[in-house]
């Protein structure tokens, strides 16, 4: 067994679909028992059940407060990427350890709350954050750690996932779905996590720019979503470097994650796993230093070479159960996934003011979390009322007729019941 000594973590999800990948992936290896799974999507709820060893192993719930009772040592949250906060806030004071899916909260009141119900009930909370995990991301913190590039002045980081249009309504049933209006700034922990932990730095400014919808484009006639396609977000770090983001539906499918420092830079290879590193003559006692090359996991190879996501679905669960047995925070704790959720958020609110700067609060400090208590700012649809913004920079918009007979008859298609106007 791979994962440290003691029993297995007796583990429920919240979120059948992707608890499938998360716990099918690499749970047991790392030694997290699946023993619940609660969903309100039966069916789903069952084939999790079932890939897991059946009823006399998985109990399925469909209501989160009993699920809470069973017996279980963790809460993994999969559910909706808006609404982990308030999950983790009920699964933490009942006692038990969360890892959450990103994001880690939707509004800064929710950022509050969550890092105080961390502190309160001493429980481990693990921001699920995958993508630092990829063997390059891994490889570029071992250098940076040695001193390879110097001090860390500017950094890129992109998540580019351009989808169909029927694609992405499979995945996205009702016109109040996630997916369907999230701002692009907001899905943007793929792009600066890898940054963050290969750097140990955190954002300290950020200035958001969206690319706004394009009206004739024919791609928006049939589409039901109701927010921008990409967005360019720059933050300022804490030690005064400067990264640049961007995410999300552009074309071009793919990661890059670029490192500079004072002595060398580090860089993934678009369209590879490669990772070039170069170091110029005059850094390095007149030897230049220009390497591609293909990284490997540092640990767990093996295991993590058959995980989903780059082998990032392996590391946020081994890692959570190593938390959670030696009794002390992961790397990934509940402060650094506040940071990135904050950015995407702030991002979108500079983004309406043109760019402007605006600080990104250090969660950490009780005295700043009182700043924002209240603050419940949200594009949610759900959430709307005077003050509130709208998914779009360009304001309301509203679906075509054509775009939701298309939806309809996807959502049909995949066994869907949604309701469209």
């Amino acid at each position: 067994m791979i994962h440290g000594s003691g029993e297995q973590i007796r583990v429920g999800v919240f979120g059948a679909k992707r608890g499938m990948s998360i716990t099918q992936s690499s749970g047991k290896a790392a030694g997290l028992e699946l023993v619940a799974v609660c969903d309100s999507w039966h069916e789903g709820a069952l084939q999790l059940q079932e890939a897991c060893g059946g009823r006399d192993k998985v109990t399925v719930y469909d209501d989160f407060d009993t699920f809470l009772s069973h017996d279980l040592d963790a809460v993994i949250l999969a559910n909706y990427f808006h609404q982990h906060a308030p999950f983790a806030v009920k699964a933490l004071k009942a006692g038990k350890h969360v890892m959450s899916e990103c994001a880690a909260c939707h509004t800064l009141a929710e950022g509050v709350a969550l890092a105080r119900a961390v502190e309160e009930s001493g429980q481990v909370y693990m921001f699920a954050e995958n993508y630092p995990y990829f063997a390059a991301n891994q490889e570029m913190r071992r250098l940076y750690q040695e001193g390879f590039a110097g001090k860390f002045t500017y950094g890129e980081g992109e998540y580019i996932h351009p989808t169909p249009i029927e694609a992405r309504l499979s995945i996205s049933p009702g016109l109040q779905h996630w997916r369907n209006w999230i701002p692009a700034t907001y899905y943007c922990t793929h792009s600066l996590a890898p940054v963050m932990y290969i750097t140990d730095t955190r954002p300290v400014t950020v200035n958001g720019f969206v690319i706004p919808r394009d009206p004739d484009h024919p791609e928006y006639a049939l589409s039901v979503n109701r927010q921008d396609p990409a967005s360019i977000i720059v933050c300022r770090m804490d030690n005064q470097a400067l990264v640049k983001l961007a995410q999300v539906s552009m074309r071009g499918h793919g990661t890059h994650y670029r490192i500079h420092g004072t002595q060398g830079l580090m860089e993934t290879v678009r369209g590879t796993s490669e990772l070039r590193i170069r170091k110029e003559a005059f850094d390095n006692n007149g030897e230049l230093i220009e390497r591609r090359y293909v990284p490997e996991f540092p640990v767990h190879k093996e295991m993590a070479s058959k995980a989903t996501h780059g082998g990032g679905d392996f590391f946020t669960n081994y890692y959570f159960g190593e938390a959670i047995r030696e009794h002390k925070q992961p790397y990934l704790d509940v402060y650094k996934g506040i940071d990135m959720s904050l950015v995407g958020i702030l991002a979108y609110r500079s983004a309406l003011e043109d760019g402007i700067p605006l600080r990104v609060p250090d969660f950490r400090d009780e005295a700043q979390r009182q700043e924002y208590e209240d603050d419940h700012w949200s594009p949610d649809p759900e959430r709307a009322g005077p003050g509130q913004p709208f998914p779009s920079v360009t304001g309301e918009v509203q679906p075509s007729v054509e775009a939701l007979a298309l939806a309809n008859k996807v959502w049909s298609k995949h066994g869907y019941s949604v309701d469209t106007p």
